[in-house]
């Protein structure tokens, strides 16, 4: 399954069936600790970015949240140094991306641009909420899904392929610390438009 495929069903009528509760951005602060415990327990250190994917809707309404968001972020620019930016893949999902060596910048962060769309009744365009980290060369990602609100690894091979050994260690590691996502078929990868890059690249 491909980024477009995975996105279109984790936005499409299949998720809005399976969603088991609203989106709720209280939910980001968990990975305040497992910043801590990918560290300490597997090695894994932050990435230093941290992305929001969502889609977009063609309205004046959903642009002023956009700027709202953008407001929100370039404040917290100039009290943390969090550097922000969007991008659009190459599916025409969007994503704010941010960029911090400090964890718990970016989490305060992404909660904070998710909150404004929630507020501002666009939760529903919410996918996920994207943590980055990185060991010898490789990636791992934490993914918070909001139509489950719930968690899941994600851990891409520069061959376009899952390790799926090391997501079944992160779910190991970080069960009861993280609410993970015990439905394995909603585990959607979120594949990059190059291969080796980031989710948001």
């Amino acid at each position: 399954m491909g980024l477009f495929d995975s996105l279109r069903s984790a936005l499409g009528l299949r998720a809005e069936a399976d969603a088991t509760r609203a989106a709720d951005p209280e939910d980001l602060f968990g990975m305040s600790t497992a910043y801590l415990t990918m560290e300490a327990d597997l090695g894994f250190d932050p990435a230093g970015e941290a992305a929001l994917c969502f889609s977009s809707v063609d309205s004046t309404d959903f642009a002023e949240t956009l700027d709202n968001v953008e407001a929100i972020l370039r404040a917290g620019e100039e009290e943390t140094g969090t550097v922000f930016r969007r991008y659009e893949d190459d599916h025409g999902y969007h994503w704010v991306v941010l960029e911090d060596d400090d964890p718990e910048d970016l989490v305060t962060s992404v909660h904070f641009a998710a909150d404004e769309f929630i507020e501002q009744g666009y939760g529903s365009r919410l996918l996920a909420a994207v943590f980055g980290f990185r060991k010898d060369g490789s990636q791992a990602y934490w993914i918070y899904s909001f139509r489950r609100g719930k968690y899941y690894p994600f851990a891409p091979t520069r061959r376009h392929e899952r390790d799926q050994q090391l997501e079944f260690k992160l779910e190991t590691v970080l069960d009861g610390e993280l609410g993970i996502e015990s439905d394995e078929q909603f585990w959607y990868p979120l594949w990059p438009d190059t291969p080796g890059n980031h989710p948001w690249e």
